[in-house]
């Protein structure tokens, strides 16, 4: 009789083990699949790789030390604005300027927004721009109205800050 209840105590120990094993084996077997899951869709991955490149090209633009010519290829239709960039090249200023950019959220295959500031001499001149990026012939460009709204800002501080001074 001893045999049969330490048998059935054994069966029954092995029943709890089991039981007691088998939600971490199902959330073992989750977790698995949701791993499987968070891998990166080519959307995804390719949505990364245009946030990387856009966030290069527009540092790249707005970088003081990079020649006008090629910025005005990270441009959209840069030739249009090369006197411009040529001559803003030559600033003092515009040498000592940069972009970090803070933010991109791609809107289309070949648009995005771009959230940035413009450093000059390490001090934040102008946080928190927001502009587009457009993809043309596989290359990511600062987008003509963004450059322009640049421009504009630049013309209102310079003529606000000449009819300040006597």
């Amino acid at each position: 009789m001893r045999r049969i209840l330490t048998r059935t105590w054994t069966g029954r120990a092995a029943l709890v083990a089991c039981l007691a094993v088998l939600p971490l084996a199902v959330a073992a077997c989750g977790s698995k699949s949701s791993a499987a899951t968070s891998t990166p869709t080519p959307s995804a991955t390719a949505s990364a790789s245009a946030t990387s490149l856009i966030t290069s090209d527009w540092q790249t633009f707005f970088d003081g030390a990079t020649p006008a010519t090629r910025k005005i290829a990270l441009l959209q239709n840069g030739q249009h604005f090369a006197t411009v960039i040529t001559a803003q090249a030559a600033s003092p200023l515009a040498k000592a300027s940069q972009a970090q950019v803070t933010a991109v959220k791609v809107m289309s295959p070949t648009t995005a927004t771009v959230t940035y500031s413009i450093v000059e001499n390490g001090q934040v001149a102008l946080p928190g721009q927001k502009g587009q990026a457009v993809l043309e012939g596989g290359v990511w460009r600062v987008s003509a109205p963004s450059f322009q709204a640049l421009l504009k800002l630049e013309q209102g501080q310079a003529s606000s800050s000449s009819s300040a001074s006597p």
